[in-house]
């Protein structure tokens, strides 16, 4: 688990160029919020939270892709826009406060890494199926109204309570990756993409159907179009006879993979497939039709944003949120992104 590894940047560029890496699957902000108490201005964290030793948030210069236009901003003006475009600004402060790290983080990861093929001219970019999602505060004002001023200043201050603060291991900025809401636990990197990090592996997660808008969905399609789609990406498929599988589960619970056919995929194949939520899965045959049952939204690894809120909520610190997704990691600056 403490081992040292390096990721080149062949493997970021694997990692990143999956549909489903995307941090964006976020509690996005047309989405329900959970049950919470009603919106009030934060209290500003204690000054002792946060000391980096490092750079600044204002002292870093970003390049960002928005709209398809280059804008130079600093970090400081950045990460409010991301975190509030990623999660919903009624969450906890330190459930905030996390994002606001992982969001940081992510980013430098990125630079050290070489940047992203699909925008070299910007460090990161306004595409959630890239990078992060980006509300600016004009849009936020625009959709928030007359709560606008409380809640950006709610995000304003769970951000700076952690300037410059990044998660390391090995003192390098982590992978830090993170998703809506599990079911009940986190996945292990290595079971979604081709890496194993020591800093992403499954861990409990104590969000639930109560907190969680949709946490169970359901999707059915004919047993036609199933096919279809399905015989699309592995024409030498037979379905004749019994043709579906049992789904075999990796060590979080989810899909790991699925016989359909005669042919063994994974369950992060099926989600791309079908466009389900999750990897958290059961698929029958009902009549003339094929239904999933899908638990949480997202891959399913790092941090769970919905799990944050309620580890926030049971009184855990941004910092403990952070430690409990990202294992064996530790919180201090970074000073050559």
């Amino acid at each position: 688990m403490k081992e040292s590894i390096t990721v080149g940047l062949a493997l970021t560029a694997l990692l990143f160029a999956l549909t489903w890496l995307h941090a964006g699957e976020s509690a996005p902000a047309n989405q329900e919020e959970p049950p919470a108490p009603a919106v009030t201005a934060a209290a500003p964290a204690p000054a002792e939270e946060a000391a980096p030793v490092g750079a600044r948030d204002e002292e870093i210069t970003l390049r960002v892709l928005i709209d398809g236009a280059v804008e130079t901003m600093t970090m400081a003006e950045y990460l409010p826009c991301v975190v509030q475009g990623e999660m919903l600004p009624s969450f906890e402060t330190a459930a905030l406060s996390a994002q606001a790290v992982a969001e940081r983080t992510y980013i430098l990861y990125q630079i050290r890494s070489g940047g992203k093929p699909r925008h070299p001219q910007a460090d990161v970019c306004d595409d959630p199926g890239c990078c992060s999602a980006y509300l600016s505060q004009a849009e936020a004002k625009a959709k928030w109204g007359d709560q606008y001023e409380v809640l950006a200043q709610r995000v304003r201050d769970a951000v700076a309570a952690t300037d410059g603060v990044v998660a390391l291991y090995d003192n390098q900025p982590i992978m830090a990756v993170f998703h809506s809401s599990s079911g009940g636990t986190t996945a292990r990197c290595a079971d979604v993409w081709a890496a194993d990090l020591p800093y992403l592996v499954s861990v409990e997660s104590p969000e639930g159907a109560d907190t969680v808008p949709n946490y169970y969905s359901v999707k059915t399609l004919s047993e036609a179009d199933f096919r279809a789609t399905f015989t699309a990406a592995h024409p030498e498929a037979d379905f004749s006879g019994d043709w579906l599988g049992s789904p075999v589960a990796d060590a979080s619970g989810r899909v790991g993979s699925l016989t359909v056919g005669g042919v063994t995929v994974t369950g992060a194949e099926m989600r791309r497939l079908y466009g389900l939520r999750s990897t958290a899965f059961t698929v029958a045959r009902e009549g003339e039709s094929v239904t999933f049952r899908v638990t949480g939204y997202g891959h399913g690894v790092g941090m769970s944003q919905y799990g944050a809120n309620e580890l926030a909520r049971q009184g855990k610190t941004w910092q403990e949120i952070l430690q409990w997704y990202y294992t064996g990691i530790t919180l201090g600056g970074y000073t050559n992104p």
